[in-house]
């Protein structure tokens, strides 16, 4: 058993490495933008992550569950973001939904585990980005 768990740990950390790898270009666009809000890469970041989660979530449980999308269009409501920023975060969502598409094609361990940390990384953002530019903190 502990064998699997360290192949486990080993696929969800290549496919951790692998979505920031595909991040990098979204970034280095976004920081070439004078344009862009302070916290646009965190917001690129979590659309990302939205969308990975929506596919995992798909996959490991209700083939119907919509949440993580219906997370992403609720994101998109309330930045109420300009055409241009609005299809960057889209992009985003569907480039975490198409990098896990690629790799699983049924649940295991790892996708589950992905779920958590993505899970735990797309609160840890949101929470930051509402403290630190919500209209409530600083």
């Amino acid at each position: 058993m502990g064998r699997r768990n360290a192949h486990g740990r080993r696929v969800a950390l290549a496919a951790a490495i692998a979505l920031s790898i595909l991040a990098q270009p979204a970034l280095k666009a976004q920081e070439a933008d004078p344009t862009a809000l302070p916290y646009d890469a965190q917001m690129l970041r979590l659309s990302e992550i939205l969308g990975a989660l929506h596919y995992l979530e798909r996959m490991c449980g209700d083939a119907e569950d919509s949440r993580w999308r219906d997370q992403m269009e609720a994101l998109i409501e309330a930045e109420r973001p300009d055409e241009r920023r609005r299809a960057r975060m889209v992009e985003n969502f569907n480039r975490g939904y198409r990098s896990f598409r690629s790799v699983y094609r049924r649940c295991t361990p790892a996708a589950e585990i992905a779920i958590e940390r993505y899970t735990r990384e797309g609160a840890e953002i949101a929470a930051d980005v509402s403290k630190r530019y919500g209209e409530t903190g600083g």
